[in-house]
């Protein structure tokens, strides 16, 4: 891996958004992708279609897998959820961090006790929010504020990152201990469709802040080959940021 203001970048930070439902497109897509050169997001869309099975299937094929559900619940149930994803064998699992210290407490107790142990980390504020909408829902403050304030109870809470804007890397970056880890969507290559997404980078720019993971969903799935942008967002990445092991 190479260094990055103290880090290391991973070189497969880059997570394909599966965000469709279809598992024969889903497994079409991932024959064509390298597990050496990505990891994979399962989301609600796809997961609410085909369950665990596809996830273990994707596992099986040597895959990473990152389940976005975004567990949002009273504490015991959220914390039988995790261990449940930590049980399925996934690489990572999140919660959102509005539900509150207790919950991610708990979360974070029941993954400690499987033999397995994702990545537990926390969603803080969608990237398709703006801060008018967070006014409309009655959140003071920006967009911004309230990311690092959910990142710090989540980082006391003993989750291990977030997902927030790549926008926000920097700021967060000095609130949170080293070695807290960032996953950031809303990224698009130079020239790529900004789609439903508001606060947005480039990959690159988003690891000069700071970022540890990319979520990337349509560039890639939405392209002729995706096999092919994929390898040039990782050829992007790899020019700024030297792989040296």
């Amino acid at each position: 891996m190479s260094e990055k203001r103290g880090r290391m970048i991973d070189p497969r930070c880059v997570v394909v958004a599966l965000d469709f439902s279809d598992a024969g497109a889903v497994m079409e897509l991932a024959s064509g992708l390298d597990p050496d050169n990505c990891r994979l997001k399962v989301g609600k869309e796809l997961y609410t279609h085909r369950g665990p099975a596809l996830v273990e299937k994707l596992i099986a094929d040597g895959f990473d897998v990152f389940l976005d559900l975004k567990f949002h619940d009273i504490p015991n149930t959220v914390a039988g959820a995790c261990a449940a994803a930590a049980d399925l064998g996934v690489w990572m699992v999140n919660v959102h961090a509005l539900g509150g210290r207790r919950m991610m407490e708990a979360a974070r107790a029941a993954v400690a006790q499987k033999a397995h142990q994702p990545l537990l980390i926390a969603v803080t504020i969608l990237t398709s929010m703006s801060d008018s909408d967070l006014h409309e829902i009655g959140l003071s403050g920006s967009a911004e504020e309230n990311v690092i304030r959910l990142a710090k109870l989540a980082e006391q809470s003993g989750l291990d990152g977030v997902v927030c804007s790549p926008l926000e890397v920097t700021a967060l970056g000095r609130e949170c201990r080293e070695g807290f880890q960032f996953i950031t969507p809303g990224i698009r290559p130079a020239g790529a469709q900004v789609n439903d997404q508001k606060r947005i980078t480039t990959p690159t720019d988003a690891l000069k802040s700071g970022a540890d993971y990319l979520v990337i969903g349509r560039p890639i799935t939405a392209a002729d080959d995706p096999l092919a942008a994929l390898q040039a967002i990782n050829a992007e990445i790899r020019a700024a940021f030297p792989i040296t092991a």
